[in-house]
């Protein structure tokens, strides 16, 4: 069963962060340049259905593996206890990308001109950083980084 739950939490890694890594370096350079909205807003159409699929499956796997190791959720948020740390910084990267998220989807998309694409790329860039962290988070549970 671990085998499986990291796999299809690695695949999902995978898709979220490769995704924006794309987005940031290779779309949004163009979308830039462009001032074009519609060109960010294809791209977005079409990886937003295997990119929000990815984050939920991560998100349910992510949960299930720290479960696996601290088996007690209150345990998470206990600092004495090194394998919370990681727990807690994935957590709190989870909470800032849901942050970013609801309020691009709700405030920034729904209004986007080219006037405010420097706006949705401060919403970009920052997400981009935050799946790499996950990444390098995730890292440091085999390493011991976090802990």
């Amino acid at each position: 069963m671990y085998g499986a739950l990291l796999l299809l939490h690695l695949l999902a890694a995978t898709i979220w962060t490769g995704g924006h890594i794309v987005l940031a370096t290779v779309v949004l350079p163009k979308v830039l340049k462009a001032r074009s909205p519609a060109l960010l807003l294809d791209f977005e159409s079409g990886y937003e259905r295997i990119g929000m699929p990815a984050l939920i499956v991560q998100i349910a796997t992510g949960l299930m593996l720290a479960h696996r190791m601290v088996p007690d959720p209150a345990q998470w948020f206990n600092l004495a206890n090194p394998l919370s740390h990681p727990i807690l910084a994935k957590l709190g990267l989870l909470a800032i990308t849901l942050v970013f998220a609801l309020h691009a989807r709700l405030r920034v998309i729904p209004n986007l001109t080219e006037k405010t694409l420097t706006t949705m790329a401060w919403h970009i860039i920052p997400v981009t950083v935050i799946s790499v962290l996950f990444v390098v988070v995730g890292v440091s549970f085999r390493t011991g980084w976090l802990y």
